[in-house]
């Protein structure tokens, strides 16, 4: 009787760990204003596009995921600038600007320190990374008002 006791004892203790949580988010930039948007979608990210106003805020982002696009955030008018992700490579830290009402900057950096920065270099800083260690970009997420994004934070997960 003491043995089977002894045996579930281990098993309730085993149980009441906490796993490791492998999840983390950036909380968002910028005033927020417009209708709310996810890049979330199947699979890993292996691309980016981004468009913007004539050097000015960011109009638009696309993110890929294994081999599809997404829909477009906000609009695609325009030429992109475009980042595909190499084999074993991930994106680990988007940072930018943010000022009255737009993102105006907006920077990709990967695992193996290339990067794609677009915009003006024009407001406040942000700067957001993962909390754990082998983590990598797996979604956007904010507000768009139909001519630019508004506010944007990035949502991180081992995958």
């Amino acid at each position: 009787m003491l043995h089977l006791f002894l045996i579930l004892s281990g098993v309730t203790l085993g149980m009441a760990m906490p796993l490791p949580d492998y999840y983390s988010y950036s909380t968002a930039v910028g005033d927020g204003s417009g209708t709310e948007y996810s890049t979330e979608y199947d699979g890993r990210v292996t691309g980016i596009r981004v468009w913007e106003h004539s050097n000015a805020y960011i109009r638009g982002i696309q993110l890929r995921y294994d081999g599809n696009w997404t829909t477009p955030v906000c609009t695609s008018y325009g030429n992109p600038l475009e980042m595909t992700l190499r084999d074993n490579e991930s994106f680990i830290q988007v940072s930018g600007k943010y000022y009255y009402g737009y993102i105006y900057e907006i920077m990709f950096v990967t695992s193996r320190g290339r990067s794609l920065k677009v915009g003006l270099s024009y407001g406040n800083s942000f700067n957001f990374y993962p909390t754990n260690d082998g983590s990598q970009l797996r979604f956007l997420s904010g507000r768009q008002n139909g001519n630019g994004i508004t506010s944007i934070g990035a949502h991180w997960a081992v995958y």
